[in-house]
């Protein structure tokens, strides 16, 4: 028991400096560019694919723990993860050869963008931790805190997911050519 409860100890630890450290380094390198290079214009509807895919795994997820498939479930939120730092690779390298692309939208559209995107954003920082935090209860085999974690996890996640695309398809008209 003392086992598990160093374990989580050092859990809480790691995730509370990556849920800190990985915005920030999004953060300051979103607003470094790497100079002669050439755009990787081709990465973003690959990246908005990755939260595609992302989205419909958490629901196959769900699906499979709700019929007692636990090691399908635990194989496809352990590769939703690894989507999730492939998109984040794909997305910092982007940003760091490309100028960011105005939204060129009007009127009530405009709003909705922005709304959906900040959203997107903030909960994007915030299921960063939730998710490593829901992901160590399953491997500490605590169950009931899994369960309970995941409750608030999963629809965040899969918010997160799902505005990624619908971001992308209404900034892709405005991408540069």
């Amino acid at each position: 028991m003392e086992q598990t409860v160093l374990q989580e100890k050092k859990f809480n630890k790691l995730i509370t400096v990556v849920s800190v450290v990985v915005p920030v380094v999004v953060a300051i390198l979103f607003g470094v560019k790497i100079p002669n290079v050439e755009r990787l214009g081709f990465l973003p509807p690959i990246y908005a694919s990755i939260n595609g895919l992302t989205a419909v795994l958490l629901l196959i997820a769900v699906w499979a723990i709700k019929n007692g498939k636990r090691e399908l479930h635990q194989n496809i939120m352990t590769s939703c993860i690894g989507l999730s730092v492939l998109f984040l690779l794909m997305y910092i390298a982007y940003h760091m050869t490309s100028e960011s692309t105005s939204y060129g939208g009007e009127g009530a559209v405009r709003y909705l963008y922005f709304f959906i995107l900040i959203t997107h954003i903030v909960l994007s920082i915030a299921i960063i931790p939730l998710v490593l935090k829901t992901y160590a209860f399953a491997y500490l085999k605590k169950f009931d805190k899994h369960r309970k974690w995941a409750k608030l996890t999963f629809p965040i996640w899969l918010y997160v997911a799902i505005t990624g695309v619908v971001v992308y398809l209404m900034i892709s008209p405005y991408y540069p050519a």
